[in-house]
């Protein structure tokens, strides 16, 4: 190898493949500890959750909150639920996002790690090539998150993905989402209380095939209730570009039938691997489920779907698991989180003294 090419090749501790929070951890931790660290993306610096997924997504659901509350009280003292106002929305949304890439840069240049705009491409274990130049390092850490599953159909050209609706400057009068995973089913119901006509095509016989059935159940029904259109059992076969909507294709029954529609998102999400993995346990367990929208919390929003299923281990009464459907199931679960991670039996569970009347009180009851 002549000098000057040996020159060329830029050599690092650990080099980082991905912006999003598990590389950005990574790479702060490391530069922390004085490695020579570069780091790599090929799209905006900071990743899908603060970009174009979790963060986003959870601003455009927080409207759609306060009109699920405003409808649910309409009579009730509330007198007129609100409309909302998508460009005003989507403005709203992009002083979260806006700001997020150069953020992101300024701090990783700060912390004094080297950045590359482009995906690198392995040349071998520990060497690759990156906008043009050789690098080697002597740890290299993929953290590339997922991307959308492709639908291998004709016309699949014409599919648009989450990245596009969470950008949507109007809202369409019809969606259609193939595939009712938790992304379909977040956007589907952002969609419909927004006023767009909802259709979700998925080729199981239910949503959320990854979640507990039973709480999915009441969600299904509760999302018909919004007006949202289920095709279950369906299987997508094309997708036809018309002179205002796409025309969806799909097999059913043995039949080919198809909706039209002005937009169409793929939907289908990412599958994990585990099947190989032989995670079942052989724990002797009490499972225990329930609805109970009668309970005070709910009862006192008038808000009719509420239940739970969760999972302890008979032995040791250690609590395994827990799934729940509630507005504030988000902050519900992370008490479950805590208490499964600290090992917490029933019993400390429940001798736990929270404030009354939460939300959070109520996972003492569920146990």
């Amino acid at each position: 190898m002549k000098k000057s090419q040996r020159m060329a090749i830029k050599e690092y501790d650990v080099f980082v493949i991905g912006t999003g929070t598990a590389g950005k951890t990574v790479a702060f931790d490391c530069a922390a500890e004085e490695m020579k660290v570069a780091i790599a993306d090929n799209r905006e610096f900071g990743g899908t959750c603060a970009n174009r997924g979790c963060d986003p997504k959870k601003v455009l659901v927080g409207i759609t909150e306060a009109i699920h509350l405003s409808e649910c009280l309409e009579g009730k003292g509330i007198v007129t639920v609100p409309k909302i106002d998508w460009a005003a929305l989507q403005e709203f949304k992009s002083t979260f996002t806006d700001a997020v890439p150069a953020s992101t840069e300024k701090k990783i240049k700060e912390a004094g790690i080297d950045m590359f705009h482009q995906s690198p491409k392995f040349l071998d274990e520990n060497t690759l090539s990156v906008e043009g130049k050789t690098v080697k390092a002597k740890k290299i850490v993929i953290a590339t998150g997922q991307k959308p599953m492709e639908l291998k159909i004709p016309g699949r050209e014409h599919l648009m993905i989450s990245d596009d609706f969470l950008n949507l400057k109007e809202l369409p009068e019809s969606i259609v989402f193939v595939g009712a995973g938790y992304i379909g089913m977040e956007f589907a119901h952002i969609a419909a209380r927004c006023g767009a006509k909802v259709t979700v095509i998925e080729f199981g016989d239910r949503p959320l095939h990854l979640f507990e059935a039973a709480i999915v159940s009441h969600l299904t029904k509760a999302s018909e209730e919004l007006g949202i259109k289920f095709i279950f059992n369906a299987k997508v076969s094309a997708v036809e570009k018309l002179q205002k909507n796409y025309r969806v294709s799909f097999q059913k029954n043995g039949k080919t039938e198809s909706v039209d529609t002005r937009m169409v998102f793929n939907t289908a999400g990412r599958v994990p691997s585990i099947d190989k993995l032989d995670l079942e346990k052989g724990y002797k367990i009490t499972v225990e489920y329930k609805s109970v929208p009668k309970w005070f919390n709910a009862k006192r929003i008038s808000e009719k779907v509420y239940a739970y299923k969760t999972i302890v281990d008979k032995d040791r009464n250690l609590i395994l698991g827990a799934h729940i459907i509630a507005s504030e199931a988000g902050e519900m679960i992370n008490l479950f989180v805590l208490a499964m991670c600290g090992k917490l039996t029933t019993e400390n569970l429940k001798a736990m003294i929270f404030a009354y009347p939460t939300w959070g009180n109520d996972i003492k009851g569920m146990v």
